[in-house]
């Protein structure tokens, strides 16, 4: 019965510990967050519903390199000038402060008017823009 309940005492810990190792304790650092990110989420909500860019065809990707430069593509079909496709060079920088990451590119994209969050492989973005919410989650490949 003694050790029975040593096993149980032992199991009870070792749950107990696992619980604690959550993302809480990610700090994020030029090298961790540094790598080829692709959108799993893209999508654009108004007052009329969500549109999940995705599913429409577009893409973004996009490398993080450590000595914070940047290069990747953003596409989204039928957006464009007269319903063309808007194809965009991400080619620029990058910077880490805290767990917040900005972009500055070359392309007037809007991108770099939003701050992403890094946590384990992943930056995850929010913006308004004209009255909708653009959500952009990249994640590292």
């Amino acid at each position: 019965m003694q050790a029975l309940s040593r096993r149980i005492s032992i199991l009870a810990f070792a749950l107990g510990a696992a619980a604690c190792g959550d993302d809480d304790s990610f700090s994020p650092t030029v090298e961790t967050v540094a790598g080829s990110y692709t959108a799993t989420t893209f999508t654009l909500s108004s007052v009329v519903g969500e549109i999940n860019l995705l599913s429409g065809g577009a893409t973004v990707t996009m490398d993080l390199a450590t000595d914070g430069t940047t290069t990747g593509r953003l596409f989204v079909p039928d957006v464009g000038t007269g319903g063309s496709d808007l194809e965009e060079d991400l080619a620029g920088t990058w910077s880490l402060t805290d767990s917040t990451v900005t972009f500055d590119q070359s392309e007037a994209t809007f991108i770099p008017q939003i701050d992403f969050t890094a946590s384990p492989n992943r930056l995850t973005g929010e913006g308004t823009f004209s009255g909708g919410t653009l959500r952009l989650v990249l994640t590292k490949e």
